[in-house]
């Protein structure tokens, strides 16, 4: 790493006051908005009215039309959704439960069949509203992008749609307002609140260089930003994108479910006809028969079996995306519960990917003690807007020390930078010689070393590295308790750099000096030892592991395009702590889909018997059989709870490292 400066020159309109904005709630899905719900109400609300008409003695042309508008507005869906699985050729379960609810009509049990409707639309919309909160958490992002951005050109300025945007284009931002694009600042300060995307509670200083987020707020400087990425490329556009294809996935479970559907479905087509045939062959009743067979048909119906997979997953996809992790389909938050060992990448995953200072060391003859060593760096290193000085100027301060004002500062290319510090010339730079043994520590041969002089003389030097993110050793540590073996550290950074962050998070493991096939390599070995191995990177180097893991996690601030695309989840605050809290909350899920399958199965199971057997009355049959539906149905979404999320990951938190 080199630790030498360029100059840069910046400008900065007088400071205005900006009020802090109301963070805008995130957008949540209304009941009523969904129309499976609306349908459902409207036949649940004629459905009670008729009923209790029908109870009160009332004539039948006074309930009669209410429960055949129950029938209506709760069954028009399904039922045309069942005719164009029958054109195709296909049969599924929403025709049979209204062939069903039409038999039972047809012999007089008009009530029962109206309760079977009423269930039914509700089983639907319990879905509909398991699938619309799944991308409630972060569609809201969209809202935070603004539609239109001042685009300056050789003579003008100009207004013009976001979507109009393209690579290159210099954007002024004023005071106050949001980022149109993706960019990076080319003049000018100020700071952005990125809390909606990198969950930074604080807003973060920019200036030429730094990089900036469409939909973020600047702050009270002027910024000519260009643009660097499409708009249809932006991080919140691939937030979003991310949820939506999460919302039209499907499990492995839910996928074997649907393949056996339309056979299951045929087979309880055929075991009815034979239900209803039998009998009449002995001399049963036409009506003793058909009820039979219509009260058969609804039982064996696998409506909840089918419901039972998606609402824990999909629910586990929001509750997560709401925390910061998208998970980008249902079969990657199945995946994630399945793993049992873990391989971690070291800088931008275990580390922020940002220098900070670990060493301050006066040369022996100075007369400075570290404090002063480092006051007088940060002093002057003050004007500058390099990440090496940042990490100075702020180690100072964490220290409280006080930072002198520095005058006739400069940046020299290839040499650093010198100011004027209490009438002394101090410079600060990138050691070029030999210095003489100062007791440092050896991992310090890892980090960046920069000399600090005075008036040419050398004063000391001073170690940055890598900063561990916050967390980190409480996050190996539970992700050790999760799989039962520590992870693994795979790294392309030299053996000593890589044992001081292993050193820090109990890392044992540690295999260093990886090219990005080496990765893949260390990935492929745990798997062919039997395990499933999740991979958290962030870099374009750790795509292929990702790729190669059995379920793979990008860390989303700093994460290269590829890594984004090719992970299963992102995880987009940078809170390593998110990590164990998703694969928990995956397993969660996972045991969810296992109790309604037995649920499930144990309901269509036992009322198939009493079918066969004795005699099940047909409201006890609708009941019970769409009575496990909406049970396996509001089981799944236990999940979306906020307990659901604080439950999991609470074992994963621990102190700020």
């Amino acid at each position: 790493m080199c630790s030498c400066y360029g100059v840069r020159v910046s400008t900065t309109l007088t400071p205005v006051r900006v009020p802090p904005p109301a963070r805008p709630a995130p957008r949540r899905t209304r009941v009523l908005a969904l129309p499976e719900a609306r349908w459902a109400l409207a036949s649940t609300a004629a459905f009670l009215l008729g009923l209790a008409l029908d109870l009160g003695g009332l004539p039948w042309w006074a309930y009669g039309p209410l429960y055949a508008l129950a029938y209506a507005t709760g069954g028009w869906e399904p039922a045309l959704e069942g005719l164009r699985a029958l054109r195709g050729r296909t049969l599924d379960v929403d025709l049979l439960m209204i062939v069903a609810a039409l038999g039972a009509a047809a012999i007089g049990q008009v009530l029962d069949g109206a309760l079977l409707i009423v269930i039914f639309a509700t089983s639907g919309a319990l879905e509909a509203l398991a699938t619309a909160r799944t991308a409630d958490s972060v569609r809201g992002l969209l809202d935070l992008a603004p539609t239109t951005a001042t685009r300056v050109t050789e003579h003008a300025e100009e207004t013009v749609p976001t979507g109009e945007l393209a690579v290159g284009d210099v954007l002024l931002i004023r005071p106050g307002e949001r980022i149109g694009a993706d960019g990076r600042v080319l003049d000018g300060a100020s700071e952005a609140d990125q809390a909606t995307i990198t969950g930074e509670p604080l807003p973060v200083p920019k200036g030429p260089g730094d990089e900036v987020f469409a939909g973020t707020l600047n702050g009270t400087g002027a910024l000519r930003v260009r643009v660097e990425r499409d708009p249809a490329d932006s991080v919140i556009a691939r937030i979003v994108t991310l949820v939506e294809e999460a919302s039209r996935t499907k499990a492995p479970t839910q996928l074997f479910i649907e393949k056996i559907e339309q056979r299951y479905a045929v087979g309880v087509v055929i075991a009815t006809l034979a239900v209803f045939g039998v009998p009449m062959l002995f001399g049963a009743g036409l009506t003793d028969a058909l009820l039979r067979a219509m009260t058969f048909m609804i039982v064996a119906s696998p409506c909840a079996v089918v419901l039972a997979t998606m609402p824990p997953l999909l629910s586990a996809i929001a509750n997560s995306g709401r925390h910061g992790v998208l998970v980008k389909s249902a079969v990657a938050m199945e995946r994630l519960g399945e793993v049992d060992a873990v391989a971690l990448d070291k800088t931008g995953t275990l580390t922020e990917g940002a220098p900070e200072v670990s060493a301050v060391r006066p040369l022996p003859g100075s007369g400075l003690t570290p404090d002063t060593l480092l006051a007088l760096a940060a002093a002057a290193e003050h004007p500058s807007e390099h990440p090496l000085a940042r990490a100075v100027v702020r180690a100072a301060r964490e220290r409280g020390l006080r930072i002198a004002d520095a005058r006739d500062f400069a940046a020299v290319p290839g040499r650093g930078v010198t100011a004027v510090v209490e009438g002394q010339v101090i410079g600060v730079g990138r050691a070029g010689l030999d210095l003489p043994d100062n007791g440092a520590d050896p991992l310090e041969a890892a980090a960046t070393v920069v000399l600090v002089t005075g008036d040419g003389v050398p004063l000391g030097t001073l170690a940055l590295t890598d900063r561990l993110r916050p967390g980190a050793p409480a996050t190996t540590a539970a992700l050790t308790t999760l799989t039962g073996t520590a992870p693994v550290l795979l790294t392309g950074d030299n053996a000593r750099a890589a044992a001081r962050v292993a050193e820090a998070t109990g890392l044992v493991d540690v295999r260093a000096d990886l090219l990005p096939e080496g990765k893949v390599d260390a990935v492929r070995e745990l798997q062919d030892a039997g395990r499933k191995v999740l991979f958290v990177g962030d870099g374009v180097n750790d795509a292929p592991a990702l790729a190669a893991a059995h379920s793979g996690i990008a860390m989303g601030r700093a994460g290269s395009d590829l890594a984004l695309e090719t992970a299963d989840a992102v995880v987009v605050r940078d809170e390593l702590a998110t990590v164990p809290a998703v694969v928990r909350l995956s397993r969660a899920a996972r045991r969810l889909v296992l109790q309604n399958l037995l649920i499930a199965g144990a309901f269509i199971t036992g009322l198939v018997l009493w079918d066969l057997l004795g005699h099940l009355p047909l409201p006890l049959g609708v009941a019970g059989h769409e009575g496990s539906t909406v049970l396996v149905g509001l089981n799944g979404l236990r999940l979306l709870r906020e307990s659901a999320w604080r439950q999991e990951r609470a074992p994963a938190q621990g102190t700020r490292g």
